[in-house]
């Protein structure tokens, strides 16, 4: 399992640490039923309710064979969290994978990174299987993140009413995990 947290920032006063800007976080496969049900219900706040690409649900056939990806919150006490971020990743043929529905909590969005390591942690989980070539469409928005990344644009598209990209991760930048 991957655990990845951010680091703790220097209060101005010497010899003391400030509190993190937000709460530890695991990033890893989503593997209890409460779990899944959080990042699809995180999908649906993201694609249906504040974006509207979707009426209702945004499930397909490609989420019966997706490994889906969480970011969750740690809670101390419990050891369970709640879901701040998604993504699924699927092999379309050998060799050739895809990551769609990235999601991140809304109050997440400018904190933690929490896309970039579901980014992360999808394309190397892919490398690991066997990826050969790692795509998805990304919305405009989110082109100067995945550049950032290691990603190139191949070309654009509409897709649901949105301007995509579709874009190639560098998997020279991805090891294999």
């Amino acid at each position: 399992m991957n655990r990845l947290n951010h680091a703790t920032p220097i209060s101005p006063e010497p010899g003391r640490i400030a509190p993190p800007a937000c709460p530890s976080f695991h990033v890893r496969q989503a593997v209890f039923d409460h779990e899944i049900e959080q990042a699809m219900a995180l999908r649906r706040a993201v694609f249906c309710d504040e974006q509207a690409l979707f009426k209702g649900s945004d499930r397909d056939d490609i989420d019966r064979q997706a490994r889906l990806l969480i970011a969750a919150a740690c809670d101390v006490q419990s050891g369970h969290g709640s879901v701040l971020g998604t993504v699924r990743l699927h092999e379309a043929s050998p060799g050739l994978w895809w990551g769609s529905r990235l999601a991140v909590q809304r109050s997440m969005r400018r904190q933690a990174r929490l896309g970039e390591q579901l980014i992360r942690l999808a394309v190397c989980t892919a490398h690991g299987l066997g990826c050969e070539t790692f795509l998805a469409h990304v919305q405009v928005q989110n082109v100067p993140l995945f550049e950032k990344l290691h990603w190139r644009s191949l070309d654009t598209s509409l897709a649901h009413g949105r301007e995509h990209h579709l874009m190639q991760a560098d998997l020279a930048h991805y090891p294999p995990c």
